[in-house]
Formats: C-alpha cells, structure tokens, sequence
C-alpha cells in the first residue's frame, strides 16, 4: 500500500474531511434550520422513549445529544439522525426491569453498559467487515416484528392514557389486567390525553414534518400551570435536574449482569439494520452513496459516546431523519446544530418542563409507533408470498408471546428453518418445447408447449445438495412410472449454480436405475464448477460429454436420429447378412 493509499484510508475513517472540503456557504443556514427544528423534535419524543426505557426523561435527551454529535464525526449519511427509537427503547425497558431489581440507579447502568456493548459490537463487526450481517435480519422479518412491537408498546402506553397502573409480564396479561381497570378510568387524564392524540395526529396530517410534539407539549405544560388539572390525578414528569451529563463509563461490567449481552446483540442488531435502512432511502433520495461498513463505526462512536453519559442504545431512525430532511439538512452539520440546541436546553430550560402531564408523553409514543405497523406491506407479503407472510406472522406473534428479544429470536430461526424447508422440496420442471422454436420451458406453466414423444427433460430450480437431492430423484422417478416407452432422460442444470457429492451421486444412481430399464441420460447446461465435480465423480464417462457446448436441443437432436432408427425384422436380418455375406 502506497503512502497516498494509506492516507485516503484513514480519511475514509472521518467521512466530514471528505464532504467539508466541498461544502458550500448557503448550506449552512439549512443545517442550522434542519438542527434546531430536529432538537425542538427530539425533545418530546426522547423524553418519552425514556420512559418507555424506563429511564429518567432527560436521559433520552444525553442520547440525542451525544449520539447525533459523535455520528457526524463518522457517519456516511448527510440527513440520518441519531437517537432513541421506539423498537429498542421498548426492549431495554422489557427487558432490563428483570435485571434491576427496582434499583433505579442499577437501571441506568445496565442501560449504559447495553450501550457500551453495543458500542463494542458495532467496532468489532467493522473490524471483522461483516456488514452484510444486515441480511440475517430480513425486511420480512421485520414487517412483523415491527408490528409486533407497536401493539406491545401502544399496550404499556395505554394504561397511562386512561389513568389506571396497569401491569404485567407480557401482551396478553398486560391487555387482561388493563381491561380489568378501564372501570377506574380517570377522566381528566384520558380527556388530556385524547386531546393531545388529536392535536398530534392533525398536526401529522397537515403540518408535515414541523415539530408539532414540541407544540403540544408547550401547551399541556401552559394548561397544568394554569388550572387545577394536576389536582385530579394528572401526573406530571416534574422538574428535571438542569445541566449536562456527566461523562463516566457505566460502573457496572458485562459480569456483574447475567442476560446484558444477548440484550445488547439484540439492540446491535435492530439498531444497525434500522440504521443502514434509514441511510439507504435517504441516500438514494439525494442521490449519494453510504458506506455500510462504516456505518458500523460510526453506530460505534455514537453508543460509545451515549453509553459515557448515561443514556441507552441509539439508532438511526426513520421518522427523526425525515424530520432532519423535511427541514433542509445538507449535511451532518444539522446534528451538530441540534446537539447545541439540545444542550441550551438541558443547561436553561428544563424548569420549565416540571408540569409536562406523563399522558402527553404517552401520547408522544402511540402516535410514534403507528408508523410501525405497515398494515400495506402485510397486506403485499399476503398477496405475493404466503411463506413470506408466515414468517412476518411468527415474528408478530412471537413477540406479542415471548416479548420483543425472544420473539425477534425466534421469528429469525423460524425463517432460517422455513427457507431451510423450502430449499428441501424444490420445484423440478419437466420441460416441453416451446411452439416454433427450439427452446424449452416448464409443461406444468405452460401447458401449450410440445411434450416430445419418448422424451423427459427435467429441471431442478435449486442446487442439489443433501438435503435435497433425495427429493429431486424421487419426483423424476415417479414422473417417469407414468411415461412408458421412454428412451431418453435430460437432465438441465441450468438452474442448480452448485451441486455437492451427495447431489452428483444421486445423478450418478439415477443414471444407473436409467440404464437398468436402456433408458438413455444426458446432463446438459452445468455450470464450469458443478462440471468439475461431476467429472470426478466419473458421471462423464458414463453419461457423455458434460461441456458447455451441450444444450438441451442438441442432446434431443443427437438422440431422434437413433430413436428414428426402426429395429430390422428377421426377414431384413437375414437378407443382411446374406448380402453381407
């Protein structure tokens, strides 16, 4: 490596000394639009994905400060914003309650050591290169999984809308306890509460992409301090200590908590895929290009930082980078702006949040995860993929049952298992030639092709590998029991990019079990690797010539020629061999 190699490769490591060199005066009062507009949005929003962690509310502020200010320094894209979403905030707080033991500082801290470990996830994936570890998740996966999570998070919610405490361990025991409290409903509670519902979901409708939150939290805390609302059980989030985070490493380590790691792979997991997607559709909007490895570091440096001041694992989300964007973000300048923002706040104004009602913050989150459940991809995965469909639903379900951790868990194994399932029964084509041409293509399809008499060319659509090459050879021999007087067997490999030993064996006995009845076989279109493997196993030298200048026409038309031959009566015998003679 060259010396200006190596010099390029540490600037790729800070993304702003590349898009700093090009960046242009008149930008700069968008980012500073596009930062104030996203600290007056992330406000609210992280105050309430801190209580639904379960944490303090400034807490969800330190994570948009300190995140969104160490993702500049590394990150690829120019509008993704940083910080708490509603997916992993809803599972550090399922899943760290079991942990703390009603300790609230404990809680903090296991909060700050999931971040940490994230932290060292993201820096070990990026050292390992495994970026494409974004594929063990799959977009159906998540379909359902996010589904999953916005019923369960709207349920831990709604006991707070209607005023009652609520309770339980999961879903269904949350929704049964709640139904047994709607009777106690405090009335002044819903009334704000459906009020700020309705004052969000219009803004949404009509006021896209303003910080509307912020609006209707200025006026719940206008109208507490003005009536008596808080006298009728209106609970409030109550002053919050003014200042900055104070910068420490979480005083607990990954062996003083049984359970922290799976939590923080499960965290590092959602948050990177959540993260690189954001990226992409913002990238592809402004026609740029994001480097998903380097994603992985700057998802690093963001943890790592939020992780020293006491938040909990952050994210690229979606509806914080459209915010970002809808204000005119150029680059990630914005985050710096906002974090300023941000941190006037905590140092000046959080006095003024001391009668912020809680049922506005509940509001904050069930408008939030409405976006999580896309009732219109559900409704695609139905209509073009019933497998697909499956896995989506065992993810919803699995995590209305087990929780959001174990139920994403679960919905990626069930999917490896499903995919697996599929891959062991893989459709094989018997193929017919299409009307007036020499091409071939699947009978059961196309019902109109020509089935040559005498003849059976099967395609399997997969690779045959162990699992499945059983399965191939018994659906080829089955077809064949019902086609008597059969001469030859073409085998078109195509569409099996590789064969193991197990699969060019059962080619091998299915060639034999041919022979035994003087059926011919030929294998036709393998590709260069799978050739190579048949060789050895000796298939050549006895099927024919394998190479890739055998197709299925040519190894018909070799055939008819001797199938045309008609066998010579005895009568034509012996005139032969008299004539011979």
């Amino acid at each position: 490596m060259t010396t200006s190699d190596s010099a390029l490769g540490w600037r790729s490591l800070l993304p702003p000394r590349q898009w700093l060199s090009g960046y242009q005066v008149g930008w700069l009062k968008w980012d500073i639009v596009a930062g104030i507009t996203l600290a007056a949005y992330a406000v609210p929003v992280s105050m309430a994905y801190a209580s639904l962690a379960g944490l303090p509310p400034q807490h969800g502020i330190y994570c948009y400060l300190l995140g969104g200010l160490c993702y500049a320094l590394f990150g690829t894209s120019r509008q993704l914003a940083i910080g708490p979403t509603s997916a992993i905030a809803m599972l550090i707080g399922v899943t760290v309650a079991g942990m703390a033991e009603g300790d609230a500082s404990r809680w903090v801290d296991i909060a700050a050591l999931t971040a940490l470990v994230v932290a060292g996830l993201s820096v070990l994936a990026w050292l390992l290169r495994l970026s494409g570890l974004v594929s063990f998740i799959s977009e159906t996966i998540l379909v359902g999984f996010k589904a999953g999570a916005a019923l369960t998070i709207a349920l831990t919610q709604l006991p707070k809308l209607f005023g009652v405490p609520g309770g339980g361990d999961h879903f269904f025991e949350r929704l049964w306890t709640l139904a047994g409290q709607l009777g106690d409903t405090n009335a002044a509670v819903l009334a704000v509460g459906l009020a700020a519902l309705a004052l969000l979901l219009l803004g949404e409708r009509f006021l896209p992409g303003r910080p509307i939150a912020l609006f209707v939290v200025v006026l719940a805390i206008v109208v507490v301090s003005l009536t008596s609302l808080k006298e009728l059980g209106l609970a409030t989030v109550g002053a919050l200590p003014p200042g900055l985070p104070d910068l420490s490493l979480p005083s607990l380590r990954l062996r003083d908590v049984d359970g922290v790691l799976p939590l923080s792979c499960a965290c590092f997991l959602l948050a990177y895929i959540e993260g690189i997607s954001a990226a992409r559709t913002l990238a592809a909007k402004h026609d740029y290009a994001v480097d998903p490895r380097q994603e992985l570091l700057a998802l690093g440096a963001a943890n790592l930082a939020v992780a020293f001041g006491q938040g909990f694992p952050v994210a690229g989300g979606l509806s914080q980078s459209a915010v970002n964007d809808k204000a005119g973000a150029r680059t990630p300048l914005a985050l710096l702006f906002a974090s300023l923002t941000l941190a006037a706040c905590l140092l000046f104004l959080t006095g003024l949040l001391a009668n912020l009602p809680s049922v506005v913050l509940a509001a904050i989150v069930l408008v939030a995860v409405r976006g999580l459940m896309d009732l219109r991809a559900l409704r695609h995965l139905w209509n073009v993929s019933r497998l697909e469909f499956r896995i989506s639903m065992v993810a919803l379900i699995g995590v209305l049952l087990l929780g959001i951790l174990k139920g994403v868990l679960v919905a990626a194994i069930a999917s490896l298992l499903m995919l697996l399932a599929g891959a062991a029964r893989p459709h094989v084509a018997f193929l017919g030639r299409i009307p007036g041409t020499r091409r071939y293509s699947d009978l059961e399809r196309h019902p109109d092709n020509e089935e040559l008499p005498g003849i059976v060319i099967f395609r399997a659509e997969s690779s045959l590998l162990y699992f499945n090459a059983d399965h191939v050879r018994r659906v080829v021999s089955e077809r064949l029991r019902g086609r008597p007087r059969i001469g030859l067997v073409v085998c078109d490999l195509s569409d099996s990019p590789f064969v193991d030993v197990a699969g060019a064996r059962m080619l091998g006995a299915l060639y034999a079990d041919l022979a035994k009845g003087g059926i011919r076989m030929r294998v036709v279109e393998a590709h260069a690797k799978v050739r190579d493997l048949l060789r050895k196993e000796g298939l050549e030298e006895r099927a024919g010539y394998l190479g890739r200048h055998i197709s299925v026409d040519q190894a018909i038309a070799e055939f008819q020629p001797i199938a045309a031959t008609p066998e010579p009566s005895n009568a034509e015998q012996t005139s032969g061999t008299s004539a011979g003679r």
